[in-house]
């Protein structure tokens, strides 16, 4: 393993130490570990997210005006610790309440719903949003977890980001959430396997001629091995898993703070048509050349015309990323006029900033 490494015990720490130095406009907190907004208008809503260590830019990469007013860095693939949420949410509380952003992996969900039980404990009014846009993991009564949460994370912190800038309730908030995970979709591939630090070898194996198809994050392994074929093959792969989604319901656990207690949640989502307009992301896992990502836009983009989808608003990049991971993920959020005016907003944060 050859890496930009010191010590892989340290890594975390040091990456979030050269973190705060290049913006020193972000508050980082040490023990425990978070990251906040060092001014925050004390007429809205807090938001904050967090995760394993190793999706950079995701977390912190989107804390600032307009999105996120806090993010919890776990360990690489690890989850934040409850007491990182709950600490960094006491911090960012201005009065109107904290909603959570978590993506639907265990350890995550199970950090922030202990970290929802303590703040409610003190008073302090707080919901959760599950994220969980991973098509390429199949819905049926044998699912247990659920869908991985994926690109549309970013999507969620910008748009509610905006709209808490503009004074939303926090019970508003989690209904225009709602909207925007239930019109959300991505599915991913890997070329190679990423290579943790304190593993020092992939974490899984791939053949020169092997594509994964459906992987995760966190290095998981996707649920379709096949042959290596070019570009445009496999963005009609991983597009036709979007475009032939299909209508779907589940149902997930959120805080209901006006009963204190856990309640479910039927989201539903209806399949993208002729005539959507969405907002496309073409996420490079890590180890992705920006020149290829570009082939695979060009693709989708093809594709999105042809079934007569408008791409609105698009991002190219590696913006949820896994360590050194080759491959890329597709992610399309359907959205109207509305949404697209909270999208388009002035934001302020390492990675996103216009507007401003």
């Amino acid at each position: 393993m050859k890496k930009l490494i010191n010590d892989p015990n340290q890594f975390v720490d040091e990456s979030v130490e050269g973190f705060a130095l290049a913006n020193p406009h972000l508050d980082v907190h040490e023990t425990p570990r978070f990251i906040t907004r060092r001014e925050i208008e004390n007429n809205k809503v807090a938001l904050v997210s967090g995760g394993g260590s190793g999706h950079e830019p995701l977390h912190a990469g989107y804390v600032g005006h307009g999105m996120l007013d806090g993010a919890c860095p776990g360990e690489v693939f690890s989850a934040p610790t409850p007491d990182q949420i709950y600490e960094c949410a006491k911090v960012v509380h201005k009065g109107e309440g904290v909603l959570f952003f978590v993506k639907n992996y265990t350890g995550d969900v199970l950090s922030f719903e202990t970290a929802v039980e303590l703040l409610h404990a003190e008073g302090i009014p707080v919901v959760n949003v599950l994220i969980d846009d991973d098509v390429s993991q199949e819905l049926n009564s044998h699912s247990v977890v659920g869908r991985r949460g994926m690109g549309t994370t970013i999507v969620v912190e910008k748009i509610l980001g905006a709209a808490a800038q503009k004074g939303q309730s926090l019970d508003q908030l989690v209904d225009l959430a709602h909207r925007v995970v239930c019109n959300g979709w991505s599915v991913g591939l890997a070329l190679t396997s990423c290579t943790v630090p304190h593993k020092g070898s992939p974490t899984f194996d791939l053949g020169d001629d092997q594509v994964e198809i459906g992987i995760g994050i966190h290095g998981e392994r996707g649920q379709t091995d096949l042959a290596y074929k070019p570009a445009d093959e496999l963005v009609e792969l991983l597009a036709d898993k979007i475009f032939n989604g299909g209508d779907y319901s589940r149902h997930v656990r959120e805080w209901n703070r006006n009963v204190g207690a856990w309640v479910e949640v039927e989201l539903k989502n209806k399949s993208l048509k002729q005539g959507d307009r969405v907002i496309a992301i073409v996420n490079g896992m890590g180890g992705t050349p920006l020149s290829e990502l570009y082939v695979v836009y060009r693709k989708l983009a093809q594709l999105c015309a042809e079934k007569g989808i408008t791409i609105e608003r698009n991002l190219v990049g590696s913006f949820i990323t896994s360590l050194d991971m080759q491959g890329c993920s597709i992610t399309m959020v359907r959205i109207n006029d509305s949404l697209l005016e909270l999208w388009d907003a002035p934001v302020s944060t390492a990675v996103l900033r216009w507007g401003m």
